[in-house]
């Protein structure tokens, strides 16, 4: 008997606040449990924000005051989790850490988090802005609807500008954690972004027996579909894939330095200027974007899907076989994307009769990784 599941992938973007993001994730997650899906994945940094386009001041050698108070705005939006900075592990997992007299550890999004998993039966993993003493974290957590958190990772090298606002998480984070849904065992894991460029770190998951390898990102490149197949190929694992798509309208206005209203009218941009697009991949204002190649461009009107120039991040969320067929997506320009599709887990074993690179295919007796504080065999 198959041993299937539907699995979804949700294309959202930040809003205003995180309190205003948690009630979408939730609506989402509920109109994913109505659709009877069985697990969701939500971008990068879902909660808290992917800060696109913001400098926080910085150059080399120098610092702005107006972009110490971008960083101010930012690190409270971010979540408290209640972990420490080195990373508890499983004591945070199981709740060991000391709590205060009053209340629970950390703000209540972890609690938020297990209630929508616990009364919708859907598994959330969702990206996230994670803060812990004076310094923030990007990251990813697993919420089982029986066990709550069962799991959480920091992403181990920011890139780019991120290291500027992104500490460095832990590598004993990256071990994967396992479930079962429906009489399907999932080992599942995730890496963030550009980890996924890091060949070592990929191995780490294939290591522990990845069958479900979650990668939520914030690249809308046409080179992002292409790494997601070989990454499914390579770990003979479903891959899901979800990046936030944005408009220049929905950015925090701590991030713009204007209000809502001189942004746009009713969450819309103003109408551009008649002109043909820009080619797929370039620089719109010092900033490197995706956008499609050479067509006439019409204005929209206001009540209109944005035009492609409007946005700052088109999306390409996807859904990849363990052979590397794309399943779902990549899905462009829609803020609200929404993929469900159903997949047969025993095609991670069917692709793994020529292709295990985690078992006999590593060549473990002749080649070795170790990281640090990581156990890379498979979790019970």
């Amino acid at each position: 008997m198959p041993e299937t599941l539907r699995l979804a992938v949700s294309q959202s973007y930040t809003l205003s606040t995180t309190s205003e993001t948690l009630q979408a994730l939730e609506q989402t997650v509920r109109t994913a449990s109505s659709q009877s899906v069985d697990l969701i994945l939500f971008p990068e940094a879902y909660l808290g924000g992917y800060p696109r386009t913001a400098t926080f001041g910085a150059a080399v050698g120098a610092r702005d005051p107006n972009g110490r108070e971008q960083f101010l705005h930012y690190f409270k939006d971010a979540v408290d989790l209640g972990d420490t900075p080195e990373g508890a592990g499983q004591k945070w997992v199981d709740r060991e850490l000391a709590k205060p007299k009053e209340g629970i550890r950390g703000d209540g999004t972890r609690e938020e988090l297990e209630r929508i998993a616990r009364e919708t039966g859907v598994f959330i993993v969702t990206g996230l802005v994670e803060r812990c003493g004076g310094t923030l974290y990007c990251g990813a957590v697993y919420v089982c609807p029986r066990l709550g958190v069962i799991g959480k990772r920091r992403k181990v090298m920011p890139t780019g500008s991120e290291r500027l606002i992104w500490g460095q998480g832990q590598p004993s984070s990256l071990r994967a954690v396992t479930t079962t849904i429906r009489g399907v065992k999932l080992t599942l894991a995730a890496a963030i972004c550009w980890e996924n460029y890091m060949p070592l770190l990929r191995q780490s998951l294939y290591s522990q027996n990845v069958n479900l390898y979650l990668a939520p990102t914030a690249d809308a490149r046409d080179t992002w579909l292409p790494l997601m197949r070989t990454v499914a190929c390579e770990g003979r694992c479903v891959v899901l894939s979800a990046n936030q798509c944005m408009t220049k309208a929905n950015l925090p206005h701590w991030v713009t330095g204007q209000s809502q209203q001189e942004n746009g009218v009713n969450g819309h941009t103003k109408l551009p200027e008649k002109r043909a697009r820009r080619q797929s991949t370039v620089t719109a204002e010092g900033h490197e974007i995706a956008l499609p190649g050479p067509k006439e461009s019409i204005a929209p009107s206001p009540t209109s899907k944005p035009d492609s120039s409007d946005f700052i991040c088109r999306g390409g969320s996807s859904i990849v076989s363990p052979l590397g067929d794309v399943l779902a997506g990549p899905v462009w320009d829609d803020e609200h994307g929404l993929l469900v599709v159903e997949v047969d887990f025993e095609d991670c074993v069917r692709g793994r009769l020529d292709l295990d690179v985690g078992g006999s295919y590593s060549r473990n007796d002749a080649f070795k990784l170790h990281v640090e504080g990581l156990d890379l065999s498979p979790p019970p």
